[in-house]
């Protein structure tokens, strides 16, 4: 088995992948010496299309942090997060809101793994892949997951916050 230094993945969210039982994950984590700070750079550096990244998002809801996951083709609609959390505000998290909640930099949050628990809410939109990817606790690693298990592991509930086009 591959240490996480040479996977790419981030030590702590190597060790949380050996805690959950999914150490195997470790060796199919996929590293870019470049990095892959946005869903596109990942698809590119992938091969992969753009909806079958997975973004990890931090936002303050009424100041309180929460997760949303969603495809990286698809923007998150705030005002459906404000409406799903009951919440009076939603905003983008500050990059220190990010690192001091998650232990990740904007760029690198995996989807779990994170330094405190935060509420998560996953778009269904992700469901429309049998594989998606995912930060693997840097800008430069990333790792494959159903997205069902993906959403189980972050403790996620399913939701429509995706931004509608039209």
């Amino acid at each position: 088995m591959s240490t996480s230094s040479e996977s790419g993945a981030h030590p702590r969210f190597a060790e949380a992948l050996r805690e959950r039982g999914l150490a195997d994950l470790i060796d199919e984590v996929r590293r870019f010496p470049d990095g892959a700070r946005t869903a596109a750079e990942a698809a590119a550096a992938i091969g992969c299309e753009l909806s079958r990244i997975c973004k990890s998002l931090i936002f303050a809801a009424d100041s309180v942090p929460v997760l949303v996951l969603m495809d990286g083709a698809s923007r998150v609609d705030v005002e459906r997060v404000r409406r799903e959390l009951g919440a009076e505000r939603v905003t983008r998290a500050r990059a220190d809101v990010v690192r001091e909640t998650t232990g990740y930099a904007i760029g690198g949050v995996p989807p779990f793994g994170h330094r405190t628990r935060t509420r998560v809410l996953a778009d269904r939109s992700l469901l429309e892949h049998d594989v998606v990817w995912a930060a693997a606790g840097t800008s430069h690693a990333v790792f494959p997951m159903a997205p069902k298990e993906l959403v189980a592991q972050a403790g996620g509930t399913l939701v429509d916050v995706r931004e509608r086009t039209s």
